[in-house]
């Protein structure tokens, strides 16, 4: 799948000492006890992104300092070294994209950042340049463009991680951003939090009906009595907003965002990440089985499949009957092992007979899939 990463590498990042070339699919569910370390996979996708935004200090010091992010801390591990493999964004260039950085940290708790690029052709890495504050993943990108040395190996590298997307919808309190109004003009990406969701709908509703029609479909199906999203326009100053007001079948009263349920809403913006027209190359949604009913559950797995032939997915999840929606090889198994994170991609003939009488799910509860709480 274009722009998808084929493989991980991570080294000295927080619980993760020692990750050595993961295999990545289309389809990716990580599971694990509390603490194992899944949260951790997925924060080094929101840290690669911010990087691409020129917003790495800015991460990194609102989530601790650069020593909370070395493993053990700054005694114990010198750098943290990241390499993906990324499926080629070119149909006229076969092969692999890779991509390396080494974050050095310094005295005042930020990380310099070093970072290097190849072909699957090339024979050496190739610098970006010196040790920086910020990536040059941006800089390198915009010189290619300008420079008209086509779409090289840095054009597609940003291109990948610059598009991925870590869904948070777990705030849906009465203050959260989906709940409120947004201006209409922040409508062309689903924003991490859903804070845009209401203009994003309203564009999908004008420009992708289908897609839009579809997610009322699926909305529906947990959500029996939902009619359609209203979205009406507000004037607020010179602002034009809208929000996340909808109806019911059989009613002409306009319901409001504060009259959905926490779950309801969660699975609302789930549906519009998975259904959208033009996707992230890769979407990283942690725990999306929050709040949701069994049975919406069910639903949300085979949506996830479904998105899974369009987009590659990194779902992190707690829940048995969510990994019952997939196949034993989608299914990635986080342990903590002698104070780190350790990562294995399960293989069908490893459970062949099991399978004969029991779900995935059920292999997990039964511990037969090892990846519950060990007592180090």
């Amino acid at each position: 799948m274009k722009g998808a990463v084929k493989s991980i590498t991570i080294r000295g990042f927080k619980s993760i000492r020692n990750l050595e070339g993961l295999k990545l699919a289309n389809l990716n569910v990580v599971i694990g006890a509390n603490g194992a370390g899944k949260s951790n996979l997925v924060q080094v996708f929101q840290m690669l992104r911010s990087m691409t935004l020129e917003g790495f200090q800015k991460f990194i010091g609102g989530n601790g300092g650069a020593d909370s992010f070395l493993h053990n801390g700054p005694k114990h591990t010198e750098e943290i070294y990241l390499e993906l493999e990324f499926e080629s964004g070119s149909p006229a260039s076969e092969g692999s994209n890779f991509y390396k950085c080494q974050l050095t940290p310094t005295v005042s708790e930020t990380f310099l950042v070093e970072e290097y690029r190849r072909h699957l052709s090339d024979g050496a890495w190739r610098s970006y340049g010196s040790p920086s504050q910020e990536s040059r993943l941006r800089e390198m990108r915009n010189e290619a463009v300008h420079s008209g040395e086509g779409k090289g190996v840095g054009y597609f590298v940003y291109e990948s991680i610059s598009s991925w997307v870590v869904y948070h919808f777990h705030d849906t309190g009465p203050l959260s951003p989906m709940r409120r109004s947004e201006i209409v003009e922040d409508n062309q990406v689903l924003r991490h939090d859903a804070s845009n969701i209401a203009p994003f709908l309203r564009e999908l509703r004008s420009a992708h009906h289908t897609h839009y029609q579809e997610i009322l479909n699926a909305i529906r199906l947990v959500l029996p009595f939902f009619d359609d999203f209203l979205l009406d326009i507000v004037k607020q100053g010179e602002a034009e907003k809208t929000k996340l007001t909808w109806s019911q079948k059989g009613s002409d009263f306009p319901m409001q965002p504060y009259h959905l349920s926490d779950g309801s809403l969660r699975f609302i913006c789930l549906v519009t990440a998975l259904l959208q027209p033009k996707p992230p190359s890769t979407i990283v949604i942690d725990e999306p089985e929050l709040g949701l009913h069994p049975e919406a559950i069910r639903i949300l797995g085979e949506l996830i499949r479904d998105a899974s032939n369009r987009t590659q997915l990194i779902v992190a999840t707690q829940s048995p009957l969510l990994i019952d929606q997939f196949s034993i090889e989608d299914i990635v198994v986080v342990n903590r092992e002698g104070g780190q994170s350790t990562f294995q991609r399960l293989e069908l003939e490893d459970f062949d007979k099991w399978l004969d009488n029991y779900s995935v799910g059920e292999l997990w509860t039964k511990n037969v899939i090892k990846a519950g709480t060990n007592h180090e």
